[in-house]
């Protein structure tokens, strides 16, 4: 794929959705923290629901620190892995008070330090709460990436690190939200729906579906 295509294909994807932002509910950078953390293995629907309940009552790592493991739990216990997540928050809640004053660092290093936070979770931060030009490849992204040909990888850091170099500068900062949202809802994985896609006639997909 050419930069003209993919210059091109971006230009579309912020023309219907000029200001894409996360699904997740958040607040401040910490709530997302929280959030993503929390969102490994589950839908963003279910922790959104999760979050309602317990950000109105703890949402600073304080907060939640003194909710302590089990007590958080009864918050999150309708997310998968609540146990071991509910262990990571707390640690990690633990982590910021002693390390950062209770603040969200704003630098990968210290982010994937804190437990449960991988390279992913910490480019969603890095990305949406501070506007850093960083690149969460999930699962739907890797796949858009490779099935459209954008950013073609054989895993997950290949593709990240494809991604920033070919998607144009001037939609990085949002090319994550739009690649995401592409991948859930239109680029889908067991069945694309080709027929109603924006970027059809510019992707190399080669098993296209006719129908919508």
């Amino acid at each position: 794929m050419n930069a003209a295509k993919r210059a091109e294909i971006f230009r579309r994807l912020k023309e219907d959705n000029p200001n894409p932002e996360t699904e997740l509910a958040y607040s401040t950078p910490f709530e997302l923290l929280i959030a993503v953390l929390l969102s490994a293995q589950a839908t963003d629907v279910g922790v959104n629901k999760a979050t309602a309940k317990l950000y109105p009552v703890a949402n600073t790592p304080e907060a939640i620190y003194a909710l302590g493991v089990d007590g958080l739990s009864e918050y999150i216990k309708t997310i998968g892995l609540y146990n071991s997540k509910a262990k990571n928050t707390i640690e990690t809640c633990r982590i910021l008070i002693e390390k950062h004053g209770g603040q969200v660092p704003e630098n990968r290093e210290d982010l994937e330090a804190l437990p449960g936070v991988g390279r992913k979770t910490a480019n969603v931060v890095l990305n949406t709460a501070f506007r850093q030009p960083a690149m969460a490849v999930d699962t739907h992204i890797f796949r858009v990436s490779n099935r459209t040909h954008i950013a073609p990888g054989r895993n997950v850091l290949e593709v990240e690190r494809k991604l920033l170099k070919f998607v144009p500068k001037e939609y990085l900062l949002d090319a994550h939200h739009w690649l995401i949202l592409h991948g859930r809802y239109v680029c889908k994985a067991r069945k694309p729906q080709c027929g109603s896609c924006r970027i059809e006639d510019l992707c190399e997909y080669k098993h296209k579906t006719s129908d919508d």
